[in-house]
């Protein structure tokens, strides 16, 4: 058992979840005292010990129905009284496996009635059974070849038929009770019915798992399903899945960050020497004043010009820059953000004016004028453009971010409009999504205006763009 638990915690590490040696000890504590043959209370207990935040929950199951699927045989069961179904090498194509256990060969038909009847009656026992008979007929397992759950999962999907066995079933339920069900009868049969569908499809996915954890190892298997945190997803590469699951954690992300850089103000500075306050405070000790008292601090809130590059291959990283910038702008005195591809267009007042922040930033690609030539990134353009329109705007209070990967399409960089903003602001930063190892190659120019810069971070994902804005303020 601590070997399958000292397994499964160094799998939520490998993922990038902190867990801590006292962590680790509660959760040994915690399966000692809900055992291994209740799963559910299982799972609850290790999440309550490992898991701090809501983010990490879907690692965290991926990586427990890995270690812990060799428990789910225990639910192996058989409703139509036949013995459970031996694990058993597939045909090549997958389908009319031979068995070596004695029993004739699986009928693809009969399997799917099984499947059928399953989905009617919506009994789990019943849909494990089919679950298993399914993956055994259709999915071909092959423990040497290297491919994951999400092959065998679809290739069982799709020979079982599961989409048609859905519409049997509505098909059924209309004849049998149409006229008594009525149209809320009806909707709620199809909703039922594809619950049915939904949870014979984990089933399946669970069996697949189990098989594979079998031949192949729990680790193996773990570090085929193991997916970044969402804070290391990369914005350029996310899916629109892991994009919307971005979308999710920017506002809490937000709010801390917005708390945290309020603290840090409030107490990382001291004000001026308070003398009276320090001669009273030195009557205690002789006349000795030993404990200097200062007046709170007052720190002048800084200003912040956002010039971003919404052009398609940086438009996602620039979205969620600033929407977190905007998210946190309490903690600046004027947050103004500019957006550019070959043109450039000032789109604060219409992230202020947007009831949400979100439609606001997904409008500025409709309603922003960014382009005045051939629709490419033209950074040396943007920035003669910003310089002759607001470069008098930029003060000593202000902190310039420039968002974007630096790539000029070959046209000139024009440098010398960043080494003026730099002379005239209280920082230059450059944000740049692109791994360090591709700034410099091909149409790159960021070594050009990276001297021109106060700070070059490269931001890539959530995490990083965190970690920027706490060093910010």
């Amino acid at each position: 058992m601590l070997d399958v638990l000292d397994g499964f915690i160094g799998e939520l590490r490998a993922a990038g979840i902190a867990i801590s040696v006292q962590e680790a000890i509660d959760a040994a504590e915690a399966v000692e005292a809900v055992g291994l043959g209740a799963r559910d209370a299982l799972e609850s207990a290790l999440g309550v010990t490992l898991i701090k935040v809501p983010e990490h929950r879907p690692i965290f199951k991926a990586a427990f129905d890995v270690y812990f699927a060799l428990r789910e045989g225990a639910e192996r069961v058989d409703t139509s009284g036949d013995e459970v179904l031996a694990d058993a090498a597939p045909a090549p194509d997958g389908e009319g496996a031979g068995r070596d256990d004695g029993h004739p060969p699986l009928d693809p038909d009969e399997v799917r009635a099984l499947a059928l009847g399953a989905l009617r009656s919506g009994d789990r026992r019943a849909l494990t059974n089919a679950a298993r008979r399914s993956v055994e007929l259709f999915a071909g397992v092959e423990p040497s070849r290297p491919v994951g759950v999400s092959y065998y999962l679809h290739r069982t999907v799709r020979g079982l038929g599961l989409e048609s066995l859905v519409a049997a079933v509505l098909a059924g339920e209309q004849a049998s009770f149409a006229p008594a069900l009525g149209a809320m009868g009806a909707r709620l049969a199809a909703e039922e019915a594809a619950e049915s569908a939904e949870v014979l499809r984990e089933l399946i996915e669970a069996e697949i798992r189990r098989r594979l954890v079998e031949t192949r190892g729990a680790a193996q298997v773990a570090r085929s399903l193991r997916r970044p945190l969402v804070d290391d997803i990369d914005f350029i590469s996310a899916t629109g899945e892991e994009l919307a699951q971005m979308r999710r954690a920017i506002v809490p992300l937000a709010r801390i960050l917005a708390s945290r850089l309020a603290h840090r103000r409030r107490r990382g500075r001291r004000g001026p020497l308070d003398f009276r306050s320090t001669i009273r405070r030195s009557l205690s000790t002789g006349g000795i004043p030993l404990e200097p008292r200062f007046r709170p601090p007052h720190p002048a809130q800084p200003e912040i010009v956002v010039l971003a590059d919404v052009s398609g291959s940086v438009a996602s990283f620039a979205r969620f820059t600033v929407h977190l910038v905007y998210a946190i702008s309490s903690q600046f005195s004027k947050v103004r953000t500019m957006v550019f591809i070959d043109g450039i267009d000032d789109v604060t007042n219409l992230l202020r004016s947007t009831p949400s922040i979100t439609d606001a930033v997904e409008s500025i690609a409709t309603n922003a004028s960014v382009v005045q030539g051939d629709g490419h990134s033209d950074y040396g353009s943007a920035l003669v453009e910003f310089h002759r329109q607001f470069a008098r705007s930029i003060g000593a209070r202000t902190n310039l971010i420039v968002l974007g990967d630096a790539r000029n399409n070959y046209h000139r960089s024009e440098t010398w409009v960043l080494s003026d903003l730099r002379r005239r602001a209280r920082k230059v930063y450059w944000l740049n999504p692109e791994p360090k190892a591709y700034w410099g190659s091909g149409d790159s120019i960021m070594g050009e205006y990276a001297d021109h810069c106060d700070g070059v971070f490269e931001c890539r994902n959530l995490g990083q763009l965190r970690t920027f804005v706490e060093e910010l303020a």
